[in-house]
């Protein structure tokens, strides 16, 4: 029985074309990932500026809250400079009066900064809203490129496994089960050509007798070296 070369080569170039889409669709996922690990980093940035800004409110609030805890003892003080007897009583609260003031004081400033860096934080929470808004809908674009490869890939290797399944009844089973075997060794690759005398896979020399018993397609040749199937590689006129 003479060796099927042509519909092995075409298996082989299906089995290519198979494993190629293949690994497209399995690097699909890791793709989207990637997609919705950059939204989340840009929802991130709004969610930081937010908590900036609620940390930036409670502080002020606190520090609004102690400066109306002060003024409340400035008033108690100044009530009681008109029960004291005594000049040295008189002079401890006033000096209680002043260092109180001088807390107010000092407590106002930092309100007045906190007031400051909210405006700022609210511009940084306008502006990473902005970016956020650009980046989702760049990545949103991009992830229904994405969906819409995969079925097209899906589609494509539906279509190369029709035509295998077709192919193979066509392929003698003692070759189909060769083959197999190869395939699972030489990770898919199981013919190799012969060019000028070599194996074009591992680019060993074929003996003169193998050339001619392969242009002759009637049995199969492993190569002595990679073990592939080989085929003659007739030169273009």
């Amino acid at each position: 029985m003479e060796t099927d070369f042509e519909n092995l080569i075409q298996l082989q170039n299906l089995d290519i074309e198979i494993n190629n889409t293949s690994l497209l669709l399995d690097d699909i996922p890791r793709q989207i990932r990637d997609i919705d690990k950059k939204i989340k980093e840009s929802l991130k940035i709004v969610h930081d500026a937010k908590n900036k800004l609620a940390q930036n409110q409670k502080a002020r609030r606190d520090l609004e809250a102690e400066v109306q805890d002060l003024k409340g003892k400035t008033e108690k003080y100044k009530r009681q400079l008109n029960e004291v007897r005594t000049n040295k009583e008189y002079s401890s609260l006033l000096k209680e009066i002043e260092e109180t003031q001088v807390k107010i004081d000092s407590l106002e400033e930092e309100i007045i900064g906190e007031m400051l860096a909210a405006d700022e934080i609210e511009k940084e929470i306008k502006s990473a809203d902005h970016k956020a808004s650009e980046v989702q809908k760049e990545l949103a674009q991009q992830r229904e490129t994405i969906y819409k490869k995969k079925k097209e890939a899906e589609d494509e290797k539906e279509k190369l496994q029709s035509k295998k399944e077709e192919l193979l009844p066509k392929i003698p089973s003692d070759q189909i089960d060769l083959y197999q075997q190869i395939f699972s060794q030489k990770n898919g690759i199981v013919l190799s050509p012969v060019w000028e005398e070599f194996c074009t896979m591992c680019h060993m020399r074929v003996r003169p007798q193998m050339v001619n018993e392969l242009i002759s397609e009637n049995k199969i040749i492993l190569c002595e070296n990679c073990g592939r199937i080989l085929y003659y590689l007739k030169k273009s006129a």
